[in-house]
């Protein structure tokens, strides 16, 4: 594989256009999401922003706690969901195999000598949806005591793949970071760049992120489950895309077959934060069909296709405890966006 590239592409940057609008220009009521404005302020101490996404354009902006427009977040796990995407492209672009493949064909130079005999029956599927039944503990706050002991290691790939995997739990959800971290490890073994190079070519340029970082493993692979860190406005640009089925500006950047897939259940996951699709949350939420890509701390980017709308959060990552801004959105947000699709019937 070629060699990771220099963490930070770009040390500052202004942030690239997107298209903007009035709360009122699309039927939304200032007031009410000047009320969460307020509520973020009081309540959320550690929140570093709050952007609204609706019909395609950014009708909503705020900052906290001394960030900006371009302030870098620390996204945390919803590293998951862009490299999700990042496969999705090396498929379409035949660089990947079948998702019924095997990880021993995919990590064949990495597959330990004494691995364990269910191994072939792991498939790139089970890593995208979670399911691969590899032996790992997940607290009820997706808290993983085992990570501790993967990050130590400086071989994350041989590690990944020498954990014992369990047969009753091969097609079982858990919540389970090294199965992202392959699919970081696959790009690379498939296209001979790293995820973030990978990233800064087909998916960053198209959407216009030129200010970015991701973090590289000790073998120099991107962490594919932790590690990016991008500002909030390409966050959006990033949701608004795979709302708008994979295309920016009118021209395809993510394949829409892949997204369909993606942002759909494609495992059971916890009554907390919902289904999985590919890296991906689904559910519903005050009847609103969602996806979401979420990170420790409240790092958030949510779909609401029926509502046309996509929401970010970001926030200080560096807690071990942290309020989630859900409620914001069941008590505010929704209700407001709903209101306008109403009126607009």
């Amino acid at each position: 594989m070629v060699k990771s590239q220099t963490i930070l592409h770009s040390p500052v940057a202004s942030s690239p256009p997107i298209p903007v609008a009035e709360p009122e220009d699309v039927g939304l009521r200032r007031d009410a999401l000047d009320q969460v404005d307020l509520i973020i302020q009081k309540q959320y101490p550690k929140m570093r922003s709050f952007l609204l996404l609706h019909a395609g354009k950014l009708i909503y902006e705020r900052y906290y706690g001394g960030h900006g427009i371009s302030s870098l977040n620390d996204l945390r796990s919803a590293t998951k969901s862009f490299t999700s995407a990042l496969c999705g492209i090396a498929l379409s672009r035949g660089e990947l195999p079948d998702l019924k493949a095997s990880v021993t064909d995919i990590f064949q130079r990495y597959v330990p000598q004494q691995a364990h005999p269910l191994l072939r029956s792991v498939s790139f599927h089970h890593l995208l949806t979670m399911t691969s039944g590899f032996a790992w503990q997940t607290g009820k706050k997706l808290g993983e005591p085992l990570i501790h002991r993967f990050h130590r290691n400086r071989k994350w790939t041989s590690f990944a793949l020498s954990l014992p995997v369990f047969e009753q739990e091969i097609g079982r959800f858990q919540y389970r970071s090294t199965d992202s971290h392959l699919l970081s490890v696959a790009i690379s073994e498939a296209t001979g760049m790293d995820a973030y190079a990978y990233a800064r070519k087909y998916l960053f340029e198209p959407l216009g992120i030129r200010h970015a970082a991701w973090s590289p493993s000790p073998e120099g692979h991107s962490m594919g489950h932790i590690g990016l860190y991008l500002t909030s406005r390409d966050m959006a640009k990033f949701g608004q895309c795979c709302l708008d089925g994979g295309l920016w500006q009118g021209k395809p950047v993510i394949p829409e077959t892949w997204l369909k897939q993606a942002l759909t259940p494609q495992a059971k996951g916890y009554p907390a934060f919902g289904d999985y699709g590919f890296q991906w949350w689904t559910g519903i939420q005050n009847g609103s069909v969602y996806a979401l890509a979420h990170g420790h701390g409240g790092q958030q980017i949510y779909l609401f296709p029926q509502l046309d709308a996509v929401v970010v959060f970001t926030a200080d990552s560096k807690v071990s405890r942290w309020k989630n801004p859900r409620v914001l959105l069941e008590r505010h947000i929704l209700d407001t966006l709903k209101s306008a699709a109403a009126s607009a019937e």
